[in-house]
């Protein structure tokens, strides 16, 4: 493992970075949250169906 060689490209990378636009972020934000939702809703269906098979109300 080579630190000078790792930290050079850490900091190649960081120089590239930018800041996203406020459209960018808001996009990015909007998929991650429907994203989230939609594992949410998954995962309460999946609860229903157990309790509803198991019949623990």
């Amino acid at each position: 493992m080579d630190v000078p060689y790792d930290l050079t490209s850490y900091v190649r990378v960081l120089k590239m970075a930018t800041t996203p636009t406020t459209e960018e972020f808001l996009q990015v934000s909007k998929i991650a949250g429907a994203g989230i939702l939609l594992i949410g809703l998954i995962g309460f269906l999946i609860g229903v169906v157990m309790v509803f098979l198991t019949g623990g109300f």
